[in-house]
């Protein structure tokens, strides 16, 4: 485990299966616990995934939401991607090239808070400057 900035990169072991996501999870949930977790799962070394490694992900994805967070994959391999693929949850996920550039993209997507005095429908959070699509 690393940290990019705000970003907590977090390599996945090599087996993704029940036994093994149980070690992992109870590592990782302090981070899940956070206010707006900003996590990468990097997935280079994982050879082997099941129905619990998705159900993992899937864990994982949903405690980072529930904060306001988010969770990403890199390096996912072909076969990982496969299994994904075959569950249906590869399109849940954004996945990247390498932990860098997933770690990155946090950067790129960050977007100002309101102010939290400011009643949701206040003119302060830059609704008159949206410009109009032609």
């Amino acid at each position: 485990m690393y940290s990019r900035g705000p970003v907590i990169v977090m390599e996945l072991p090599e087996t993704l299966n029940h036994a093994e996501g149980g070690k992992f999870v109870s590592e990782l949930q302090p981070l899940l616990e956070a206010h707006r977790p900003r996590i990468v799962l990097d997935c280079s070394q994982v050879q082997q995934m099941d129905s619990a490694g998705i159900e993992l992900l899937l864990y994982c994805m949903q405690e980072a939401m529930k904060r306001d967070g988010d969770l990403k994959l890199a390096a996912v391999s072909p076969a990982a991607a496969t299994i994904m693929e075959l569950m249906r949850v590869d399109r849940l996920f954004e996945v990247f090239d390498t932990a860098d550039q997933a770690a990155r993209s946090f950067q790129a997507v960050a977007t100002p808070e309101a102010p939290q005095s400011l009643p949701w429908y206040s003119s302060a959070l830059g609704l008159a400057d949206l410009k109009i699509a032609s």
